[in-house]
């Protein structure tokens, strides 16, 4: 387990690098089926946002928060509210306060991202200022340095101490691919070309980044350099997890959103897991092989 400073920094950063997304949804044998067609990759080729730049509009409605963020309304959506545990997908922009471009899908050559709100894939900023938000929502965010990179910053990006901008437009929410006993199940690529799919009587390895709301990024393969390997018959593995992986083929990407009931419970995971919180897993599946 990891409480790695620096690597928080950039987890953001690593999410969207391996959000290569291609392939669309696999017929399910288990769990429910939120939308058989339509994966995140079907939504990204359905998006004809390609901006190079966001412009900004008149404002139209603004707001300050206690704790110094701010958000101004170019355009009001008419979509539904946005909730932690939801993945919307984005059109966003990240300026330094002297205009300087920081961050942004444009700079990944990407129409959207997805972003999975509440589990601090990017700073504290983003997830209070996205669930004050709805679909359609056009707004720029000013995002106090306590609430983003803080003292350290990110070296040759972000100065310490630096507010960031942050202009967002807010395109739609991505139902989960399944639902399983409340555990949901976003898949991020398939690999069309694998038949071979994990079973109760598999075994499996994949790379895992892993967190909760209060404590993301608590632990990840990637430092190890060592994905991890289980079998699904193994004890002491978390319920919801082994849940996700099943039907889960070689090259497949996932994110998962474990409710605790079917994680740690109300007894929590030492400093790590808080009692009664749902924990997210980001997961690349190495290899499937049948027992």
């Amino acid at each position: 387990m990891c409480k790695n400073s620096e690597m928080k920094n950039v987890r953001f950063g690593l999410l969207v690098l391996l959000l290569l997304i291609i392939g669309c949804k696999s017929k399910e044998t288990k769990g429910t089926i939120q939308d058989e067609k339509k994966t995140i990759a079907s939504f990204l080729k359905q998006t004809n946002v390609i901006n190079k730049t966001l412009a900004p509009k008149p404002i139209v409605a603004s707001k300050i928060f206690k704790n110094g963020l701010e958000i101004k309304w170019f355009e009001h959506g008419k979509g539904q509210k946005v909730d932690s545990g939801e993945v919307v997908l984005i059109n966003y922009q990240v300026f330094l306060q002297d205009g300087t471009l920081v961050d942004g899908n444009e700079l990944l050559k990407k129409p959207a991202l997805p972003y999975l709100v509440g589990f601090g894939m990017q700073t504290k900023g983003w997830d209070l200022a996205l669930v004050n938000l709805v679909v359609g929502d056009f707004v720029e965010v000013l995002i106090p340095s306590k609430l983003a990179r803080g003292e350290k910053g990110i070296k040759g990006l972000i100065p310490a101490n630096a507010d960031n901008v942050l202009r967002i437009k807010v395109l739609k929410k991505i139902a989960p691919s399944r639902v399983i006993e409340g555990t949901k199940v976003w898949l991020l690529e398939e690999n069309k070309n694998e038949k071979l799919k994990a079973n109760e009587r598999s075994s499996i390895e994949f790379h895992y980044m892993v967190g909760t709301p209060s404590n993301p990024l608590y632990d990840y393969s990637y430092k190890r350099n060592e994905p991890f390997k289980m079998k699904f018959t193994d004890h002491g593995v978390v319920k919801g997890l082994k849940d996700a992986l099943i039907n889960a083929k070689k090259s497949d990407k996932l994110w998962v959103v474990v409710p605790s009931a079917n994680a740690y419970g109300n007894k929590g995971l030492l400093d790590l897991v808080k009692p009664n919180e749902k924990v997210f897993y980001d997961i690349f599946v190495m290899d499937v092989s049948t027992l």
